[in-house]
């Protein structure tokens, strides 16, 4: 009787019934080396019709991650099945070597440079050590089966390819896009320097919110309202962040909103506020005011111009008039820091104000600031709330949760603070709406990929320039006067 076995049409072949990748693996990544098969694959392609793929490089610090992997492989099966389907398909690798991460791991071992080190010397010890994070990564993507051009990859901070930026540069200044200015910008304490929109995510944090006043002079109230009122009148104010008052220069309403003066007794004081109509039961409310006395009405284009005092400084700020102020949320009137926001320095530049920024690199107050001087920005909130107190000019605190920026790298919250800057200006020149036109050009997959473009351009400007010493230098020259 034949074998059950020998009935049975099994297919023969050479191959291990186990795959053993871990030891079989390396041998065919040395095998591949050793005929130069991604020489090979060029060599049958050329003539042929290109497929290039750009390569978005790595970051040249630390070990490759799952997201490394998961990135070059995918790239590495486009780019193989291309080159299968009998298309000229190269692959040139890279490397993003400039930035932070670099300078933070070569200060723990050479000191801040300028310090312990001169700029020059720890530039180069930042070359080296980005040089010797890219052979790591090298190894690792090579380990992974990613074929390329490995011996002859870009490099951000190879001469030609910084000579290469530079002349872009100089085609984007000579089309007038290029501008210097004191703008605020997100900027980091630990990493000392201005932060791209790429490097802010946004966390909820927990920020004292204040209702405070602005001390209204009674002849002005009489020349709007028609009423002879001899207790203290204010402009009220909400913001969460009090450590921006030492900033403030003016007062923005809305044109077109109705604004109320009104009488509110509040334990054995009494006196006015000016509020924005729509907003007043959520302002009495936080301030827990439950009686109160409309007096008069006025249009916000009425407020203009005409002058409040600051909180507990001895200079005005001056009403002014901007579309960003909206009912949703504080008075109506918008305590307006130019140097400490982008709304409030674009209605300050619009009534060419002085744009004050008190807080210096490390995030502490220039040492002759009233009051504050000295003190680090954030913890000067409690000062700040205190000096208020003591003045009469605070209404009501509170904490208030709200989603705010912070550093990616650091986690901790950013400032907006005013500093010279270099930006390319994305209204200059309509260069905006060319960047928008171009993204509609591209095929999206996912689709969402042109949604999340398209909102990363619309800014008004692009900060260029960071304080830092590892990167491609700007080389732009500034008038002594």
């Amino acid at each position: 009787m034949k074998d059950y076995k020998e009935t049975l049409n099994l297919p023969k072949t050479e191959f291990a019934m186990k795959a053993n990748l871990p030891n079989k693996e390396p041998g065919l990544l040395d095998y591949w080396e050793e005929i130069d098969l991604y020489k090979k694959l060029k060599e049958k392609g050329e003539g042929k019709e290109k497929f290039i793929l750009h390569d978005g490089p790595p970051y040249a610090n630390g070990a490759i991650h799952i997201g490394h992997a998961v990135n070059k492989t995918l790239k590495d099966i486009v780019i193989k099945s291309q080159s299968l389907s009998g298309k000229y398909a190269p692959y040139k690798p890279g490397w993003d070597c400039h930035g932070l991460p670099i300078e933070l791991n070569v200060e723990k071992k050479k000191g801040k440079a300028g310090n312990k080190i001169s700029v020059g010397e720890f530039r180069t010890a930042c070359r080296d050590y980005a040089q010797g994070q890219i052979e790591v990564q090298k190894q690792e993507f090579k380990r992974l089966g990613i074929i390329g051009d490995w011996d002859k990859p870009y490099l951000t901070m190879d001469s030609k390819f910084e000579a290469g930026i530079v002349r872009s540069l100089g085609k984007i200044i000579s089309k007038g896009y290029v501008k210097r200015g004191d703008k605020p910008v997100h900027w980091c304490v630990d990493c000392g320097s201005a932060l791209a929109e790429a490097e802010v995510e946004y966390k909820d944090k927990i920020s004292p919110s204040i209702d405070f006043g602005f001390p209204l002079d009674n002849k002005t109230i009489k020349s709007l309202f028609n009423e002879d009122i001899e207790y203290p009148i204010y402009a009220a104010s909400w913001t969460t962040t009090p450590w921006t008052v030492p900033g403030n220069v003016a007062l923005t309403v809305n044109a077109e909103f109705d604004y109320c003066l009104i009488q509110v007794k509040k334990d054995s004081d009494t006196f006015g506020l000016l509020v924005g109509k729509d907003l007043i039961e959520m302002t009495m409310e936080r301030i827990e005011i439950k009686e109160f006395k409309v007096l008069g009405t006025c249009k916000g284009s009425e407020l203009e111009g005409i002058e409040a005092k600051h909180p507990y400084l001895e200079r005005p700020s001056k009403f002014l008039l901007a579309e960003h102020v909206t009912t949703e949320v504080g008075t109506g009137i918008v305590h307006t820091a130019p140097g400490h926001g982008l709304e409030d320095y674009a209605a300050a530049k619009e009534y060419d104000l002085e744009i004050l920024s008190p807080v210096k690199n490390n995030g502490t107050f220039n040492s002759d600031e009233e009051h504050v001087g000295g003190l680090f920005a954030f913890k000067a909130n409690e000062k700040i709330i205190e000096v208020l107190s003591k003045e009469k000019t605070l209404f009501g605190l509170a904490d208030y949760e709200h989603s705010y920026p912070h550093c990616w790298r650091h986690k901790t919250p950013l400032m907006f603070r005013a500093t010279p800057q270099w930006f390319i200006g994305m209204s200059e020149g309509s260069l905006l709406n060319k960047a928008k036109k171009a993204i509609t050009s591209v095929n999206w997959e996912p689709s969402w990929g042109e949604t999340r473009m398209g909102s990363m351009l619309d800014r008004p400007d692009w900060c260029i320039s960071r304080q830092r010493a590892w990167g491609v230098p700007i080389p732009l020259l500034i008038h002594k006067e």
